[in-house]
């Protein structure tokens, strides 16, 4: 007989470190599962895939687009057919090898893609990928077609990014600054270098079959000519496609420089206080003067000026007599109910708080605050304004900086938080082929020093009554507590943890909310101790 008894709704535990509710992980699902796999497929991965002849800046892009995406939470990666060929062919000869008639060659090609495609399976369905990156010629539709088998076999969509670039001063360019540079050419002096390359991409002209809008009109794809002069968008079918082709949109080749720093010095770091909304020391304003001189010995007629809302950084802009625009997505990190306190009060008032951000600094989420996860989807109009204009100052706070450099360096989600950004200290960032080149120029104005390093595992955390010594470590995204208690009381003494005023829990104890987090093994002898 069919149970008919009406499904309950799962209960809600607040996510500590991003202050969310979330239904309670029971064994049992409270809804059909069906439903679940609606979502999966809804939400499947997309394989990207680059289509161009050589020197046409596919890398370029592939880098850059999986920079950006990882940066704003999306996991991507990038498969570069051409390492799966350095590594199966350990000394390349000629041009010879990318021959249409070189039987050899082909076969070879073929299982270094088909190895890349074996591998960009792994990811996306094993290693919890959601974007690939398969960066290739793909210059034929026999290739594509087999690219877009193999992505519906898999359950993947496919967006193609094709570049297409006819101007040859471009193609010079490319060529000399990336291509003689690669491992291909280690041992050939530069006009051999570039004469083969020349050879090589004449190897792929005659079979070249570019996207057409109407023969691929069923496809999803982007096509950039000319170094983004003009573009064609066809079929955009989800968030994810649209992020891509808004984020090409935008990117450009033009040289120029960005510059980052923090405002001067204000009462606030003195004082040791975090946020806040205070003015510049008399230390701040020397630094305003001197990057003022800085700023005018750079010789650049065209510099844009940003900065935050806030009082220190338009005080550190108004001392450069230039026009500058205020951001308000460039305001520091709101710190919530942590607002112009010093980590010792934090770790006073509010110790699980503390030790949360310690853990995972960059998704912990203050109470009424934000987390820098939060802070990176903010700044996102700012990355894409800054990859549309030429030469830039930015003037912001430590947390927005520290987001801006872990993007255009690269860095981890992990990494992100500790970047260190002193003050009074300027950091020129000149984009490369394919990464940044980073100058750090000290103006020699001393300030605080206002970075906090990345902690050990084990945290003190100091009450009144009870000293918990808590390791906490990250364990597929649930927070393990591991314990030693030293009691500073009398042998069978019952204790009670003080109060601990955290956003969601109305007097709750520090024990208490670990027990509501449902920590899955917080043993009973910490349960009794908070027992009234």
């Amino acid at each position: 007989m069919e149970d008919t008894t009406p499904l309950k709704p799962r209960e809600l535990t607040q996510n500590p470190l991003k202050k969310i509710w979330m239904p309670s992980h029971d064994l049992k699902l409270s809804f059909p599962s069906p439903s679940l796999i609606a979502v999966c497929m809804t939400n499947c991965p997309t394989l990207i895939v680059t289509v161009g002849l050589p020197a046409r800046g596919k890398t370029y892009i592939s880098k850059k687009l999986t920079r950006y995406l990882n940066w704003i939470g999306v996991p991507t990666r990038e498969f570069n057919v051409g390492q799966y060929r350095r590594e199966f062919v350990k000394i390349y000869k000629s041009f010879e090898f990318f021959s249409p008639d070189n039987e050899e060659g082909l076969k070879i090609r073929r299982q270094c893609a088909s190895a890349a495609l074996n591998d960009v399976r792994q990811y996306l369905t094993e290693d919890a990928g959601q974007v690939a990156v398969f960066d290739a010629t793909n210059t034929t539709r026999e290739r594509r077609e087999t690219i877009i088998q193999f992505a519906e076999q898999n359950g993947f969509k496919v967006f193609f990014v094709e570049s297409v670039c006819e101007d040859p001063d471009v193609i010079q360019e490319n060529i000399v600054q990336v291509k003689l540079g690669s491992p291909d050419y280690t041992n050939c002096n530069t006009e051999e270098a570039a004469e083969d390359f020349m050879k090589r991409i004449k190897c792929y002209e005659n079979s070249y079959e570019p996207l057409d809008e109407v023969l691929d009109r069923d496809l999803s794809f982007i096509k950039i000519m000319d170094v983004g002069q003009r573009y064609l968008v066809n079929r955009v079918l989800d968030h994810i496609q649209s992020r891509i082709v808004y984020y090409l949109m935008n990117i450009h080749i033009t040289p120029r420089s960005i510059y980052l720093c923090r405002h001067g010095e204000s009462e606030l770091n003195v004082n040791g206080q975090i946020g806040g909304d205070s003015g510049l020391t008399a230390g701040g304003k020397e630094f305003a003067k001197k990057l003022s001189q800085f700023i005018q010995a750079q010789g650049i007629s065209d510099l844009k000026v940003w900065t935050s809302q806030m009082k220190r950084t338009i005080q550190t802009a108004e001392a450069l007599c230039v026009p500058y625009e205020q951001w308000k997505v460039l305001n520091e990190i709101d710190a919530g109910v942590c607002e112009e306190m010093m980590y010792e009060e934090i770790q006073d008032h509010y110790p699980l708080e503390f030790a949360l951000r310690d853990q995972d600094k960059y998704r912990y989420r203050y109470p009424k605050g934000e987390s820098y996860e939060d802070l990176v989807q903010r700044l996102e109009p700012v990355i894409m304004e800054l990859e549309r204009q030429e030469n830039v100052l930015v003037v912001c706070h430590q947390a927005v900086m520290r987001c801006l450099l872990a993007y255009f360096l690269d860095k981890t989600a992990e990494e992100l938080p500790y970047l260190k950004c002193p003050l009074h200290t300027v950091l020129k960032l000149t984009p490369v082929a394919y990464g940044c080149k980073v100058e750090s120029i000290s103006l020699n104005v001393d300030a605080v020093n206002t970075h906090r390093e990345r902690p050990e595992v084990g945290i003190l955390l100091n009450t009144h009554t009870l000293r918990h010594f808590v390791k906490v470590k990250m364990v597929h995204k649930w927070i393990y507590v591991v314990h030693n208690l030293s009691l500073e009381a009398r042998p069978n003494e019952r204790l009670r943890a003080p109060l601990c005023p955290c956003a969601g829990f109305n007097r709750c104890s520090f024990i208490n909310r670990c027990i509501s987090m449902r920590f899955p093994f917080l043993p009973s002898s910490m349960r009794e101790l908070t027992a009234t």
